[in-house]
């Protein structure tokens, strides 16, 4: 028998509003006691004394044992995650900043409590993803996850390649859609699949990374120029987060366009999805899919951790409580596209094994090789609107690399 839930809602959005619709009309065994919101003058459809401004209402409140947490202000979230875990309430969490900052704490707090903390909705919408590194992968050696994890920058990309629209025009529509914010960088910028991608690495290794350390470039300079030389190649670009194992006990985490081409599962996923794909020694390659944005989508992904929690089911972090000794590392070459406008910028960034060179006046490009830690220790340099730079697909392992991998693969 499940116990029933008493919940207390921060935010009321389009993710609250989309869980509540979903809600509504199904014997659940739950109940929304109390909804905390930021504007108690905004028009509402439900009854007026069912929201509160005041945070102590629902946290203090010891008939409520649950707490959704749907606010986009992420260290607000961090405060009210931490006190409710505190008082002895479970809680589900759609925010993916405050959970890849604070992960580590949230662990704490939960071991030290006895709670709950779900947030199968902060990554990747409606996909299960995090269910899945947790129980189907928690015995298997991961090679790598990758995807698309933000609806946003690729419901642009589609428009562009698809209808021709400049990036310009394609981020307005996304805009108007609400699938961007006014300011649009977190999305375009690849600090929310950052943030998405620390949270997957946690549950595919074990290994908690700080957001600051992962690199992330994002689409926001990408050029006419650009895309046509991805069409004259066949490709076409994504905006792809990536955890990868480069020996056996290194883990490399970045976020780049990525030249995508045609036999690559993230080839099809257009507009609003997102992809997940998954490599593993044993299961092989396996890929998700499902609409990674919307009030709905997301909503349902929230309802999921909920009715879980009617069971009194927890992440159990397996991998990390293993200490299995693998580490983050930015030694690691990758194959890259970079359009630039000075010949200063190649030095810079240390571009070598040049294998492609272009130069007009208006267009320059190489294609070559240039080391992650160059790429983090470039960060601004690379987000100057000049430059634009893409994963080609290709890696460049170091010797005691290729021996390492070749070794696991063998006793894997």
């Amino acid at each position: 028998m499940s116990k029933k839930l008493k919940i207390g809602l921060f935010g009321f959005g389009v993710v609250g509003q989309g869980l509540h619709d979903i809600i509504r009309g199904q014997e659940l065994n739950l109940e929304i006691v109390k909804i905390a919101i930021k504007n108690p003058d905004k028009k509402r459809s439900l009854d007026a004394h069912l929201f509160t401004t005041d945070h102590n209402e629902i946290l203090g409140n010891p008939e409520i044992n649950t707490i959704v947490e749907l606010i986009d202000d992420a260290d607000a979230a961090f405060n009210i995650a931490k006190a409710a875990l505190g008082n002895g309430k479970n809680v589900v969490s759609a925010n993916k900043k405050m959970i890849a900052s604070h992960l580590g704490e949230l662990v704490a707090l939960q071991e030290k409590h006895g709670t709950s903390l779900l947030y199968e909705g902060a990554v990747c919408g409606s996909i299960p993803i995090i269910r899945n590194l947790e129980e189907y992968y928690d015995n298997e050696l991961l090679h790598g996850i990758s995807g698309i994890f933000n609806g946003s920058s690729n419901y642009i990309l589609s428009k562009i390649f698809n209808e021709n629209l400049e990036y310009a025009t394609a981020l307005k529509e996304a805009q108007e859609l609400g699938f961007a914010e006014t300011n649009p960088i977190l999305d375009v910028g690849g600090y929310d699949p950052k943030f998405k991608l620390a949270i997957a690495t946690a549950h595919a290794y074990g290994l908690f990374v700080e957001p600051e350390n992962i690199l992330n470039i994002g689409i926001q300079n990408l050029s006419d120029n650009d895309v046509r030389y991805a069409r004259e190649k066949n490709f076409r670009i994504k905006l792809v987060p990536t955890a990868r194992k480069i020996s056996t006990k290194q883990i490399v985490t970045y976020v780049l366009p990525k030249f995508v081409k045609a036999d690559d599962f993230l080839f099809n996923v257009e507009n609003e999805y997102n992809g997940v794909t998954v490599q593993a020694a044993f299961a092989d390659k396996q890929f998700f899919f499902g609409k990674g944005a919307g009030g709905h989508p997301t909503g349902a992904a929230v309802l999921s951790d909920i009715a879980a929690l009617r069971y009194d089911y927890r992440y159990e972090y397996k991998k990390y409580h293993q200490h299995n000794g693998l580490t983050h590392t930015d030694n690691l070459d990758l194959e890259v596209y970079l359009r630039y406008t000075h010949e200063y910028t190649i030095e810079k960034l240390q571009i070598s094994g040049i294998s492609e060179r272009f130069s007009r006046n208006d267009y320059k490009y190489v294609i070559g090789n240039i080391s992650l830690k160059n790429l983090l220790a470039n960060k601004a340099l690379l987000e100057q609107k000049d430059i634009f730079i893409a994963h080609t697909g290709r890696y460049t392992y170091t010797e005691h690399q290729l021996s390492k991998i070749a070794e696991e693969a063998i006793f894997s």
